[in-house]
């Protein structure tokens, strides 16, 4: 009889087996929707880097950015397909994916900056107070990565 990780055979019933080592992400239905729905949007956000929304994402390319514009957008845009669909099929370094999307999410966060600092229009933020509230949901997405791939779980864990 197979037995998943975490059950055990007890006088020929199966059991729970309550293990406080197992990744929470793994078994949390509500992380796995949210995993699901951030990997779907990071490779929604990747294609339209790439095709209709190109031009809406420069932008946020900082002018201070000593780089072409045009590399950044594309650039950026084909690192969110490789971790959007990182996040939605790598299991065996899910915490790692989650921590290197939450960086993403910090590196690109002087886009933002700069679109609120330059009054840039794009995406609909067309006025300082949405572009503000934009800025305010940037930190959400970096929690959002860590707590759907069971990153901060396992820093929390690691460091206790």
């Amino acid at each position: 009889m197979g037995l998943s990780a975490n059950c055990q055979a007890f006088d020929g019933k199966v059991k729970q087996v309550n293990d406080s080592t197992k990744n929470p992400a793994d078994a949390s239905v509500p992380r796995v929707i949210a995993r699901l729905i951030l990997g779907a949007a990071i490779i929604f956000a990747g294609v339209s880097h790439l095709t209709f929304a190109r031009n809406a994402f420069y932008a946020q390319v900082p002018p201070w950015l000593p780089l072409n514009a045009t590399f950044v957008v594309v650039a950026s845009g084909v690192v969110e397909l490789v971790l959007g669909a990182a996040v939605l099929v790598v299991r065996r370094r899910r915490v790692q994916v989650g921590w290197i999307l939450a960086a993403f999410f910090v590196l690109v966060f002087p886009g933002n900056i700069s679109q609120f600092v330059t009054h840039s229009s794009a995406f609909g933020l067309d006025s300082d107070v949405s572009r503000g509230v934009r800025l305010l949901f940037q930190p959400l997405l970096v929690i959002w990565a860590l707590w759907c791939t069971g990153a901060w779980w396992a820093f929390r864990r690691r460091v206790a």
